[in-house]
């Protein structure tokens, strides 16, 4: 008898892919960490191992494409539980957004000295494969964008627009301390552009790879934030993630896309990408300017907290993000432009944050006092699909979503399909399993979770990241085998 020609057969499952609109019953045969073939009734004594599938479906791993770790615990400690969450999620690749300042590294300085850093701290702690998106802080950021390309294989970077004289959690006049910039630098409209244009400087310099390298932007508006934060502080009778909407309206949001699509434009920058979009407004701008810079290729991204999550849930402060939770009618408008394909991609926005440290118990109740961001990659697959299903979201429509999308936009391009020649990242997921949300249930040390309580009806029951099993039945599987996406691939 020859030898097994496969590595892994996974049997009898109904193949997601991010193409077309059907969903076909095939084999996924593996080899070498890839896969080899996708086709029915594959012989099983052709692979060295078999995992039934028992007629689950089986999704592109999920590529999140906007997650946190290091920014309120060690990027170390982060990268292992954090990961665990995505593999949970389905998720075999993690893009962590990053920068020098406080969080993160706490520290200044080039890239050049900063990022060594940060790959060392990573390697061998993420279960998942993993990539970082830089923002340039400071001047001399913008003369690093070569470096940053052409030796570390990063082709996305990222501006937080509200910085300009908002913190992290909130109002703030201590800007340059909190960035940990120079007297002479400003974090500003001006710097943006520069930025702008010292990427497309970059993108001209590798035409190879200009096609995946992209900007991508948090739009919002510092001065109206600043302001309205003011005028709602002071009115007693709004509370909670209602008042920290208010404080942050969606003009801001509005008014911001716009900034950003007119640079975009005076710079000639084509590859825009606007984060986390949270309201009926923010999503109304994009598509406007996409109209207004029809050469301008925009990609508009919406997270699973604001797809699921809306100013009446009952985790109040522990829900409150940036950009914030909305009310229900911009949910449903997020819900609306997802399914007509204006939403190019979903993700967590994961950020691990601690009880502790996210809200002292001193200051329960008060959503001033909270810290932003909350943790989410492990419902990520799971809600998307129990909310788009009860919605009529095809699962072909979910994985373009989840993993094509974001894979092509962001130079991933072994990864987002099922398909031979590209990684055997997979997810299996039981679309007919009702659990319930439990943070105590995540492997993430977060410790609780907004979406606790929240009765979801798909599960992801095992994770495959190149032909290995990392998660199954609850548990992660196996040590860390997360490799470092040098971008594209």
């Amino acid at each position: 008898m020859s030898a097994p020609k496969f590595d892994l057969l996974i049997r009898n499952v109904r193949v997601v892919r991010p193409h077309g609109n059907v969903v076909h019953e095939a084999d996924i045969a593996i080899r070498d960490g890839c896969v080899a073939k996708v086709a029915p009734a594959i012989e099983p004594t052709r692979a060295k191992s078999v995992y039934e599938g028992n007629g689950r479906l089986a999704f592109p791993g999920v590529v999140d494409a906007h997650m946190h770790c290091g920014i309120y615990s060690p990027l170390d400690e982060d990268a292992v539980s954090e990961s665990k969450a995505a593999a949970m999620g389905g998720a075999t690749s993690s893009l962590n957004y990053f920068r020098t300042g406080q969080y993160y590294l706490n520290k200044g300085g080039p890239y050049a000295k900063f990022f060594p850093e940060v790959l060392k701290l990573a390697k061998d702690r993420f279960h998942v494969d993993y990539g970082f998106h830089l923002a340039p802080m400071e001047r001399k950021h913008i003369d690093e964008l070569p470096m940053l390309i052409d030796k570390h294989g990063v082709a996305s970077f990222k501006i937080f627009m509200f910085y300009g004289s908002h913190g992290l959690h909130g109002a703030s006049d201590s800007q340059r301390q909190f960035l940990m910039i120079g007297d002479d630098e400003r974090y500003d409209v001006a710097h943006f552009e520069f930025i702008m244009r010292g990427l497309q400087a970059a993108r001209e310099r590798f035409a190879d790879r200009a096609r995946q390298i992209s900007l991508s932007l948090h739009c919002e508006t510092a001065e109206i934030m600043t302001a309205y934060t003011k005028i709602v502080e002071k009115d007693k009778s709004m509370k909670g993630l209602a008042a920290y909407s208010a404080s942050r309206p969606p003009h801001s949001e509005g008014l911001a896309v716009f900034t950003a699509a007119y640079l975009a434009n005076e710079a000639a920058l084509p590859n825009i990408n606007l984060l986390h979009l949270s309201s009926r407004k923010a999503v109304q701008a994009a598509m406007t300017m996409a109209e207004v810079f029809p050469h301008i290729d925009f990609r508009r991204e919406v997270t699973i907290g604001h797809l699921v999550l809306d100013i009446t849930s009952k985790a109040a402060e522990l829900a409150k993000v940036n950009p914030p939770i909305r009310p229900r009618e911009d949910v449903e408008f997020l819900w609306d432009a997802l399914l007509a394909g204006e939403l190019d991609w979903v993700c967590s926005d994961h950020a691990c944050c601690r009880h502790e440290t996210k809200i002292p118990k001193r200051y329960f109740g008060n959503i001033w006092m909270a810290k932003s961001g909350f943790g989410g990659t492990e419902y990520l697959l799971p809600a998307l699909v129990t909310e788009g299903s009860r919605r009529g979201m095809g699962y072909n429509h979910m994985a373009r979503v989840t993993s094509w999308n974001p894979a092509q936009r962001y130079g991933l391009n072994r990864k987002g399909d099922i398909a031979e020649g590209f990684d055997a990242d997979i997810a299996i997921v039981d679309p007919s399993h009702t659990w319930t949300i439990r943070a105590e249930d995540s492997p993430s040390t977060q410790g609780y979770t907004p979406f606790e309580g929240i009765e979801l009806s798909a599960r992801v029951d095992a994770t495959f990241l190149r032909g290995h099993k990392i998660f199954e039945n609850g548990q992660v599987l196996g040590k860390p085998r997360g490799q470092y996406l040098h971008r594209p691939t």
